[in-house]
């Protein structure tokens, strides 16, 4: 499987919008709703379940729970003799500390050396990572917490950590064969079976585990995070390359995890009027219906992360009549909510500089779009839709505060990539004309 986002051809999907207006009647601006969070995992969740499917929830909340409890005590036995060492820096740039682009020969330096060492010092005992930390810095001290944020996001696989981290110890080991290797070969398949102890019952993944609760046990598509790993439990279960020293057995394991990630998608993907569209930004572990996460992401159909999910789907060796479907869906919905003649300024080509970034009018540009569309049957799910900090949700960026106006991305172009794939995949790859997405 390939990272969904590789830079194609634009101009070809282009083209695909000539016969599309992707323009939508001007209405009020006005306030819609407000975001409601999304509720954890809980015995009282589980206790909702049909009786057969309680057991193995069960299971993972208990599971969860005492390798929550382990990271704890691991840490407090650390600090009986009084050590409480400062928090380890934080990084906003944590993977540029962590190149996987090098020259092979280059994983065998000082420097790459170093950075593996770091990162199995900071390796939590449940075995993930922490997010936005710098891996090229000092090894982690006895009694140091594990992440920069104290006791929060302990491990996760947000912000490209813990996938990050196990595909650099892969590049490392290949080039420190023997004894040299062997504690990143270890900390290499403690790390799997972490993803492998964090992995749903139905196959998803949670932002934060163990689990931290709110919105970070919803199962994350948000910045790649489950496709991430997806892609690292398809290299271990093929076992060649950097992989090939990974134990067959748990390869076994993470090719029926990654099995699982493949048919957890298709269940996800959101059915309006009784046809498939695209994904929400994360998802109810149990319910799988979208939810949403921070007090500005409400409720919706999110644009960039459906067409990295396309693109992931289109990478299918060979794709089943389910794949197929799903993807002629989805690259429908993307065709149906281009938007044509607006633009996405920034301070800079504002007219009012001190206003930040603005949606405008601007006749021929395009096509844009909005993060984040409604689910509704009342206009098939192709209204935008936007959240501010109080929670409110809006149907005019414009009308956010400037504090969340200017800082998210609210609009983009993602999806003209997963669009030009389509273009050549759809020709491999036909809809059956009796078939009907649903």
């Amino acid at each position: 499987m390939v990272k969904a986002g590789k830079t194609r051809n634009r101009a070809a999907a282009v083209t695909m919008f000539l016969l599309l207006s992707g323009t939508f009647a001007a209405a009020p601006a006005a306030i819609i709703g407000h975001m409601t969070p999304p509720p954890p995992l809980s015995d009282a969740r589980i206790a909702t379940l049909p009786p057969p499917l309680q057991a193995p929830w069960q299971a993972y909340l208990a599971r969860s729970r005492a390798l929550a409890a382990a990271d704890k005590a691991t840490l407090a036995a650390e600090r009986k003799d009084g050590a409480l060492p400062a928090d380890p820096p934080e990084t906003h740039h944590s993977a540029s500390a962590m190149p996987l682009k090098r020259p092979a020969a280059w994983y065998a330096s000082p420097e790459a050396r170093h950075v593996a060492d770091v990162i199995v010092s900071f390796q939590t005992p449940a075995g993930g990572w922490g997010k936005n930390m710098a891996r090229n810095g000092p090894l982690r001290q006895r009694g140091q917490n594990w992440v920069a944020t104290g006791d929060s996001y302990v491990g996760t696989i947000d912000n490209d950590a813990t996938t990050t981290e196990l595909r650099f110890l892969a590049r490392v080991q290949a080039q420190v064969p023997g004894a040299d290797g062997q504690a990143y070969r270890a900390a290499f398949q403690k790390g799997i079976r972490y993803l492998l102890d964090a992995q749903y019952p139905n196959g998803g993944f949670p932002q934060v585990y163990p689990l931290a609760g709110g919105y970070h046990d919803a199962i994350t598509f948000n910045d790649d995070a489950l496709l991430d790993v997806a892609q690292v439990l398809d290299a271990v279960a093929r076992r060649d390359q950097d992989y090939g020293f990974v134990p067959p057995a748990l390869a076994a394991q993470a090719k029926d995890a990654s099995a699982r990630v493949l048919l957890l998608i298709l269940s996800t993907q959101v059915v309006v009027r009784g046809v498939r569209t695209a994904w929400g930004q994360q998802v109810d572990m149990l319910t799988l219906a979208p939810v949403g996460a921070r007090n500005f992401e409400p409720v919706s159909l999110a644009s960039a992360e459906s067409a990295a999910l396309l693109e992931f789907l289109m990478m299918q060796p060979v794709p089943s009549p389910e794949v197929v479907a799903a993807v002629h869906a989805g690259a429908g919905w993307l065709r149906r909510t281009a938007l044509r003649d607006i633009d996405w300024t920034d301070a800079a080509s504002d007219a009012s500089p001190e206003a930040g970034r603005r949606r405008v009018d601007r006749p021929g540009a395009g096509p844009i779009w909005s993060r984040y569309y409604e689910i509704d049957d009342a206009n098939a799910s192709t209204r935008p839709i936007f959240g501010d900090r109080d929670r409110s949700i809006h149907d005019d960026v414009n009308e956010l505060s400037a504090e969340r106006r200017n800082g998210y991305a609210w609009y983009g172009t993602r999806p003209l990539d997963a669009l030009a794939a389509y273009a050549d995949w759809s020709r491999r790859h036909p809809l059956p004309a009796a078939t009907v997405p649903h």
